[in-house]
């Protein structure tokens, strides 16, 4: 871009406080990362595929802004849903931005609590969805393996478990990765990993298009748990079997497909996102 064109563009931008200062990263966040609509279609079908029913009842953990759980009320009339998060914060911008979008049907439909997932549980779950990798906040087996029998007593007889799971080589790198998203850049941070402990910080920043960025609008300390270590866990909480859904690739567009296959192999990309599916 020439100096010419970066002048007018700035003198096209509305005057005013940095765009940073009034963006919402509650929204900015959605946006980047969640596809709540697609996560709800792969939940339902992989249920059907594996139990030969729908699923009704479902509960969502971590669920911050309860994003996918208005989702799963808002696709049939027949489903419920038992949101659980810590945040107070995070649920009070889900209340006013999502459940305040529901019917009152659907509303009464839906189960909000603030709560801790070890202890706040539902009974007869037909799917338990802990995504964003957020279990990842438990960084000892006895953390994780609690929280895993946990679920499994909560899930019906023919429950279903639904996990995320990312890594590749490139996970354990101190490294930036940023994405251009619908008028501002996406920036995931992996800021520090530890590769004695796997203790792992990640940030999320957002550029905005005046150039204004919110740094550290997500702060993430986690464990990088591996696929076998999170299958052997999920073995001892009495699941009785485990499948990987491996993210498929677009050979047209060059980039990651929505679609996701069950996998014995996966392949030793730089980056790799999966979803870790246990049966009752």
């Amino acid at each position: 871009m020439t100096k010419s064109n970066r002048k007018r563009r700035k003198e096209r931008l509305p005057k005013g406080p940095p765009m940073a200062e009034t963006a919402d990263r509650h929204t900015l966040y959605e946006i980047a990362v969640q596809t709540a609509d697609l996560e709800c279609v792969f939940i339902e079908r992989t249920f059907r595929e594996q139990r030969q029913r729908m699923p009704r009842y479902i509960k969502e953990d971590f669920a911050g802004t309860c994003n996918l759980a208005c989702e799963w009320v808002r696709l049939d009339p027949a489903n419920r849903a038992l949101a659980v998060d810590l945040d107070a914060e995070v649920l009070a911008w889900g209340a006013e931005h999502h459940l305040a979008g529901l019917t009152a049907e659907q509303r009464q439909r839906l189960e909000v609590r603030k709560g801790n997932v070890l202890s706040e549980g539902g009974s007869g779950l037909d799917a338990l969805i802990a995504f964003n990798f957020s279990y990842w906040v438990f960084r000892t087996r006895q953390q994780l393996g609690d929280y895993f029998r946990f679920t499994r007593e909560q899930l019906a007889e023919d429950g279903i478990l639904f996990l995320d799971c990312f890594g590749g080589y490139e996970a354990q790198r101190e490294m930036k990765e940023r994405r251009e998203c619908e008028g501002f850049e996406y920036i995931w941070d992996q800021a520090s990993f530890n590769p004695i402990t796997h203790d792992y910080t990640c940030h999320i920043h957002f550029r905005l298009p005046d150039g204004s960025r919110i740094k550290e609008a997500f702060t993430y300390e986690w464990r990088l748990w591996s696929i076998p270590e999170i299958r052997e866990l999920l073995a001892e909480a009495g699941y009785s079997r485990t499948l990987v859904y491996w993210q498929g690739w677009d050979d047209e567009s060059e980039e990651a497909s929505d679609e996701y296959e069950v996998v014995e192999d996966g392949d030793a990309d730089p980056g790799w996102v999966c979803y870790i599916v246990a049966l009752v």
